[in-house]
């Protein structure tokens, strides 16, 4: 049998970035995958416009909601095996000490929110971080987790989150 692993995408505000990181890893990566997101300072709302990228891939929109990381440092919260930044202000930040000292990684990708401009530049930008976190999940989900050591791992995410 697979291991599980519980993967958290962390982002500044958890309102789009790190959402959609959270359905499409959870559409792909299943049975062996459960992904969860979280912010640094939550806004307290998800982007409709993420919302759209994810119902326009038929994932279910279902549930999710910004919440703080701390969720996930408390006593009784999922253990996470891996932690990857989706903002560049996350990434720069104190993070709490996960329990289990899970493996982490910097992937990031343009702010879709900070985009001003038409709403088809608006669109553009989010399906644009869509496809990026996509196509990023898609190579992590090919690595062959059972088989490789912690370095090799290390070196396997980061690599995956410069592409």
């Amino acid at each position: 049998m697979e291991k599980r692993y519980n993967v958290l995408f962390l982002c500044t505000g958890n309102s789009a970035r790190s959402i959609m990181a959270e359905a499409i890893l959870n559409q792909k990566g299943r049975p062996n995958f459960v992904a969860f997101s979280a912010g640094s300072h939550p806004s307290g709302t998800v982007r409709p416009e993420a919302l759209k990228q994810i119902g326009g891939a038929r994932m279910s929109t279902e549930g999710f909601r910004s919440k703080n990381w701390d969720e996930f440092a408390k006593p009784g919260a999922p253990q996470m095996d891996f932690v990857f930044t989706v903002c560049d202000n996350a990434a720069n930040e104190v993070c709490p000490v996960w329990p289990g000292q899970p493996m982490t990684a910097h992937w990031g990708v343009p702010d879709p929110a900070a985009v001003q401009g038409t709403p088809e530049q608006i669109e553009r930008a989010f399906r644009d971080a869509f496809m990026l976190l996509d196509r990023r999940i898609a190579l992590f989900l090919c690595l062959p987790l059972s088989t490789l050591d912690q370095l090799a791992i290390k070196k396997e995410i980061d690599r995956i989150g410069k592409q």
